[in-house]
């Protein structure tokens, strides 16, 4: 049942990010990677035995759908996984104020390595590394709703789980 959460979720946010996202250019054209929060859920709360197959089909799928070089997203995705859990053995998670500056960061991040691949590839694609407005834009959106977003996914993956439960038991009582 958990990976049918980690399925239903993560599609929901790849459908927002490359069906929705779009057609709304004025409100979240500089929207990060939705699925950023989705992997710091897991990185934070999940063991990760767990969460690495779950990072890694999200960031096929996400390769899949872009237009970029295939791998970038696997290997964001997995570097940030990881760095989260190196930042976790630091920090201990007591309250969620340290959740806004990971998130923050996992969009720094990811933006710096797509900057990065680009500058590597030197591809003849305009790519406007004067402007930093985008990136700015997207680490204060990821400032103002990341944290959220990774508490409503725990929030809800606590729901299902009790709910599962629930339903388990009374399974159980109706079989004796």
């Amino acid at each position: 049942m958990t990976y049918c959460f980690y399925l239903a979720t993560g599609l929901f946010l790849v459908i927002i990010q490359t069906t929705i996202k779009p057609y709304f250019p004025v409100l979240l054209s500089d929207l990060y990677d939705l699925l950023i929060p989705f992997v710091i859920y897991l990185a934070i709360f999940r063991p990760p035995g767990e969460s690495i197959p779950v990072v890694l089909f999200f960031g096929l799928i996400m390769d899949n759908f872009t237009g970029g070089p295939f791998g970038f997203y696997v290997s964001a995705y997995l570097w940030l996984f990881v760095g989260v859990k190196a930042i976790m053995k630091i920090f201990q998670l007591k309250n969620t104020f340290i959740l806004f500056f990971i998130v923050a960061f996992g969009v720094l991040a990811e933006n710096l390595m797509f900057i990065g691949v680009h500058l590597a590839f030197k591809s003849d694609v305009p790519f406007p590394i004067e402007s930093p407005r985008p990136l700015i834009t997207q680490v204060l959106w990821a400032v103002a709703t990341g944290a959220v977003l990774v508490m409503l996914i725990k929030f809800i993956h606590n729901g299902v789980a009790q709910w599962q439960d629930k339903l388990l038991a009374q399974s159980d009582k109706n079989t004796l």
